[in-house]
Formats: structure tokens, C-alpha cells, sequence
């Protein structure tokens, strides 16, 4: 059986944009709260980083292309270059993703599906020199 993927029929099998909704708001009260992640956010409220986020992995999943709309390509690795994203960011970012897809309680092979994706994508995003040489592994 191959993995779900990003697609319509995934996004609408995981409950569209309300599960979007309550994973990044979730996902966001983890990060309000964690001392290595709440720095990397400049703006005070993270409620647009928020919507920003959730517009993203909707249009990832399968769901409404709004967030190339409003915003282009996403340019993942381009966009968070400013920040200093290292093993223990990683491991922050990890942690918080885990806590809400906990809290969203996908079925498992969806569950799977996005984790696969989360952690594939959050070591993209390691952009600290240091870290990447010593290819440390998450500490979750």
C-alpha cells in the first residue's frame, strides 16, 4: 500500500481546514510557550505567522491554493535564511509538531504521512553550519 500524499482526497480524509486550523493553533501554543522557538519570531503576536503556516500546509495537503495567492512559491529554505535554525531549533520545532498532531489524533497511516513529511522538512530547514557537520540526530 503507498503512503497517503499530498492531495485533495488527503486533505478532505484528514477533515480539510478545520483539522489544518486546530493542528497549527496547537502547533502555535507550543511555540508561544518554548524558550528555543519563541525567539525565532519577531512579531509579537503569532497570529499571522499562524495563518501563514496553516494556509501553507492546507495548499501542501491538498487543500485551497491561498497561500500561493497571497504569497508566491513558498521558498521554504529562502524565507527562514534570516534565522538561526540549528539542531536544537529542530528539535524545538519537532517537539511542538509532535504535541499538536497528538492533540489532532489523525488515523495512523495519516498520522505517518504527515510526520514523514514534518521531519523531512524541519531538517531541511537546519541552516547552522556547526549542526549540519555534526548531523546530529533529533533529540525528540
Amino acid at each position: 500500500m503507498t503512503a497517503p500524499g499530498p492531495s485533495v482526497d488527503f486533505y478532505e480524509a484528514v477533515g480539510g481546514g478545520e483539522t489544518f486550523r486546530t493542528l497549527v493553533a496547537a502547533f502555535y501554543r507550543g511555540v508561544a510557550v518554548d524558550p528555543v522557538l519563541r525567539p525565532l519570531y519577531p512579531e509579537e503576536d503569532l497570529g499571522p505567522a499562524e495563518e501563514r503556516f496553516r494556509l501553507f500546509l492546507q495548499q501542501y495537503w491538498g487543500g485551497p491554493r491561498t497561500y500561493s495567492e497571497q504569497r508566491g512559491h513558498p521558498r521554504l529554505r529562502m524565507r527562514h535564511a534570516p534565522f538561526r535554525v540549528g539542531i536544537p531549533e529542530r528539535d524545538a520545532w519537532l517537539r511542538c509538531m509532535r504535541n499538536a498532531m497528538d492533540e489532532v489524533a489523525l488515523a495512523p497511516e495519516y498520522d505517518a504521512a504527515m510526520w514523514e513529511y514534518f521531519v523531512r522538512a524541519a531538517d531541511f530547514m537546519v541552516n547552522h553550519l556547526e549542526d549540519l557537520q555534526q548531523g546530529r540526530a533529533p533529540q525528540l
